[in-house]
Order: structure tokens, then sequence, then C-alpha cells
């Protein structure tokens, strides 16, 4: 029986923390295993918040909901106790890692800008968007991992952004359901595409063009990203971003097998290929320069 005590509060809610990453975040909960316990369980708090977030503006909810989000993680900052257990541990994670205030505010903004902005006129436009709710994660992510080099923040920023684009092509059907398009209008039409072919799920030559080169640029980010891998501190958390980068991109393998159909199928990796993946990932890290 648990007690009121703050150590047990924290204990409670890092296993709501991890019940939502293991049950939201699949890739990134089986990528966790590996860490350390201690940073496996930053990883689900701060993880928890995010989707919190998240779901603030993914479901029919007001801007109350998000602000509120946003005052509890002020709260936090300003040094208060929350009595929600998974702030509780939420703040303990923050405190550990010296994790900065500004990564969250960014967060928020970029939540925010769901509320405000459903379609993005070019890849400038998406990648400040990308930034402020993923690559950003990036860098919480590499408070977590740990490493002191000033030059892996920026590695961190590139893999978080690949991660974003890779979700955006994954959920053109989703996000379309919801009212947005994530791809840059200047592209589409650049391609072909319209906004009717995507309501209609039309899955024609255009389409599949626009999503090759979609997926193209997102291979980019991933390469862009891997010479930070080297730069954090232990080969356990080395091997933990690489597995992330190794898993994450193969959803982009699964929308090619798929024929480019995101409208009837769900890009995935299935456990089996995460295995796979999490080999492949070994091999990088026992291989670097």
């Amino acid at each position: 029986m648990f007690t009121n005590k703050p150590l047990d509060n924290i204990a409670l809610g890092l296993r709501r923390a991890a019940r939502a990453t293991r049950r939201y975040a699949k890739s990134f909960y089986f990528s966790s295993l590996f860490l350390p316990p201690a940073k496996r369980d930053a990883f689900y708090s701060i993880y928890a918040i995010c989707r919190l977030s998240d779901e603030a503006t993914d479901k029919d909810a007001s801007l109350f909901e998000l602000s509120n989000i946003k005052r509890s993680i002020d709260a936090v900052y300003e040094g208060q106790s929350p009595h929600n257990n998974l702030l509780l541990a939420f703040k303990k994670s923050v405190e550990d890692y010296d994790i900065p205030k500004k990564y969250f505010e960014d967060l928020v903004d970029g939540m925010y800008m769901d509320f405000v902005k459903q379609r993005y006129a070019n890849f400038a436009e998406l990648e400040e968007y990308c930034y402020k709710v993923a690559g950003v994660i990036g860098l919480i992510v590499l408070k977590i991992l740990g490493s002191q080099s000033p030059e892996a923040k920026e590695y961190a920023v590139h893999i978080g952004i690949a991660m974003q684009l890779t979700n955006i092509l994954r959920d053109i059907k989703e996000d379309y359901q919801r009212g947005r398009i994530y791809l840059p209008q200047d592209e589409m039409s650049s391609f072909g595409v319209s906004e009717a072919d995507i309501a209609n799920a039309n899955l024609n030559d255009n389409f599949r063009s626009l999503m090759k080169f979609q997926i193209k640029r997102a291979r980019t980010w991933y390469h862009n990203s891997e010479p930070g891998f080297k730069l954090i501190d232990k080969k356990r958390e080395r091997f933990v971003a690489y597995n992330m980068k190794e898993i994450y991109s193969g959803i982009l393998d699964s929308i090619e097998k798929n024929h480019y159909d995101v409208f009837s199928k769900r890009a995935y990796v299935s456990l089996i290929g995460k295995i796979i993946r999490s080999w492949k990932a070994s091999r990088k890290l026992n291989h670097e320069n």
C-alpha cells in the first residue's frame, strides 16, 4: 500500500508515465528499454508531459486545456510542489537533468500553432513548426542522454525534425481529418497534388512523386543527425540514439513498402523489425571511427 510520501507519489507518476509511453510511443518505448533505469524514468516522465500537450491539440479541446498544461510547467520551474503525481515525476526529471524551461516554452508554442495554423506555405514555415514540437524534444533527450559537446545540440535538433517529418508523412490522413495539412503548399502545387486529392485519398502518380520527395528530405535530416551520436558521452546512451534513429526511420521504409498508401494502411515497424534494426544500430556503434 502506497503512502502519501512524495517519493511514493513520484513512483506513482513514473508508473503512469511508463504506461503512457508504452501505449502511445512504441518505438520510443522500445529504444528506452536499453537505458539505465533513472534515465529511462526521465524519458517516460518527459514523454508523458509532451503527450498531454499533444492531446490538448489533437482532440476537441480548448486552448484552456493547453493553457493549464503551460501553467503546470511554469509552476514546476517556479519551485512549487505539484499535487499531481505525473507532474511530480516531471519535476524530478527536469531537476535531475537540468533541462531548460525554454525547451518546454518552445514546445508549448508549437502546440499553440496547431490552433491557429492549419496550412504551411513552404518548408521554411514547416521547419519552424517542426523545431518547436520536435527539435526541442531532441534537445531534451540529449540532456538526458548526456553530452559535454555544445555541437551535439545541432544534431539533436536534426533528429527531432527528422522524426516529426516522418510523423507528418505517416499521419497525412489523420491530420487531414483534424483539418490540418502539414505538407508545404508550394510543394503540393509543384507536384500537382491538391487538397481534394488528399481528401479523396487519391493515390496517383503525382502523390507518389510528392511522397518520394518528402521521404528523401526526411532521410537527409536523419543522415545529418548521425555525427552527433558520437558526441554523446556514454556508449550505452549512444546506442539508444542510434537505435531510435534506425527504428523511427524504418517508418519511411514501411511507407515505401506500402507503395506510399498512407490512406488505407498505417506505416509502422514490427517488433521483429525493431529487433533487426537494433542489431543494425549495435553494428553502427561498434564500427564508430
